[in-house]
């Protein structure tokens, strides 16, 4: 109850109301914004925001760096290379956790409000909801550019440079990371590689290798091939990467099969990965990592869509904070955050229908004018249906509807 003896005593909330008394809400909480009321409500925001971030972030990022290191251990990556990917992944998430954060923030700020009473004494004076989404506005549009900027111009920074880590390490292949003398298994099992003796090629981005073994299994037929040394090269015409063997032999099928074949060879160009699987991976990633001006001026519908979201998550903060006070308003009797609940559900059902809009446009399902901006739409009618059901807006509408005889 502190804060309600300090506005009574400085005596400086209904003075402005007064004034300013057939102005609209908005204009008499903008003029209230230096207040003690709303400096309190943006302190205990910016409060409960750092530290529902800290504990979202610590979770993902944990989780996040658990995931690469397994992922480097699988897939060969270099440790040089992994700090790298794990700092640009996290670049990449902070734009959904400071947006969940904020409007957890801004829920559980004006459910204290409502819990301790202030809040119910504040509306008695007039202040309401429409003066709380004001006075939160020194918060929530540092945060909405913040994001905007991560959005528009750092993420698709980092994921153009996670890009080019990942081609760099796919066009020196797995096989480049052979060990000497272990069995080790590529393509999903379709492929076991033994070499007794490894050693370093030209820069460290080749291996020769030397007495292989190599089974595979091609159309479902098993091959054993012997070479005496084997070496890793890229086609730079199909981007296909090849493992070159030499003076070896292959076996097709077991000894006992009738039809085994045995053939030698001076020298033998097996393939390990195709051009056109490299070059899927690659166009993917090059649609996250173009300019947002670039996205803005082409007409696919691919880059219409990357665009729309990268406005999407910002625009969507800004959203989501009107709605944070909305679910902020409880009953003091009421010891539950049901608001929250809800709140996380609707983020939930917010981002995923986002991601759906996203892909519908993608595959040309939807038009880039209706794009993923229906979404945002039907979020801005619910604040608007319930902030009539709240206050009891819907009571004026029904005496204009015909009454039954």
């Amino acid at each position: 109850m502190l804060l309600v003896s300090l506005v009574f005593i400085n005596g400086i909330i209904l003075y402005p109301m007064k004034i300013f008394g057939k102005a609209s809400a908005f204009k008499q909480a903008y003029y209230l914004i230096d207040l003690l009321i709303a400096k309190y409500l943006m302190r205990n925001v910016w409060v409960i925001l750092g530290a529902i971030f800290l504990i979202i972030s610590l979770v993902i990022f944990g989780n996040q760096v658990v995931s690469m290191v397994k992922d480097s251990l699988k897939y060969g990556i270099p440790t040089t290379d992994l700090l790298p990917l794990i700092t640009f992944n996290m670049i990449r998430d902070v734009p959904l956790i400071l947006s969940l954060s904020l409007f957890l923030a801004i829920t559980l700020a004006v459910s204290k409000l409502y819990k301790n009473s202030e809040a119910i004494v504040m509306n008695s004076l007039g202040v309401g909801d429409k003066h709380f989404m004001v006075f939160i506005q020194p918060v929530v549009l540092p945060i909405f550019i913040f994001i905007l900027l991560l959005t528009t111009w750092v993420v698709p920074w980092t994921k153009q440079q996670g890009s080019l880590i990942i081609n760099r390490s796919n066009n020196t292949s797995e096989f480049t990371f052979i060990k000497q003398k272990e069995f080790q298994k590529f393509k999903g099992g379709d492929i076991v590689f033994y070499a007794s003796k490894v050693e370093e090629g030209a820069e460290g981005t080749q291996q020769i290798m030397e007495e292989v073994f190599i089974y595979a299994v091609v159309n479902g037929e098993p091959i054993i091939t012997l070479a005496k040394e084997a070496q890793k090269y890229t086609d730079l015409n199909t981007n296909s990467i090849y493992l070159r063997l030499k003076e070896g032999v292959r076996y097709h099928g077991f000894p006992s099969d009738t039809n085994k074949r045995i053939l030698n060879f001076d020298l033998y160009d097996l393939q390990i990965v195709e051009g056109e699987q490299q070059q899927d991976k690659t166009v993917f990633t090059q649609i996250e990592s173009q300019s947002t001006i670039d996205l803005f001026h082409s007409n696919n519908l691919k880059d219409a869509a990357e665009f729309q979201w990268r406005i999407a998550q910002p625009l969507s903060a800004f959203i989501l904070s009107l709605l944070g006070v909305l679910l902020g308003k409880t009953s003091p009797r009421n010891g539950k955050n049901l608001g929250v609940l809800f709140g996380i559900a609707i983020f939930v059902l917010y981002n995923n229908a986002l991601i759906m809009a996203k892909s519908a446009l993608e595959h040309g399902e939807t038009s880039a004018w209706v794009g993923l901006w229906w979404v945002h739409l039907l979020v801005l009618l619910l604040i608007f249906i319930l902030y009539g059901y709240r206050h009891e807006k819907f009571r004026i509408l029904a005496r204009f509807l015909p009454r039954k005889v």
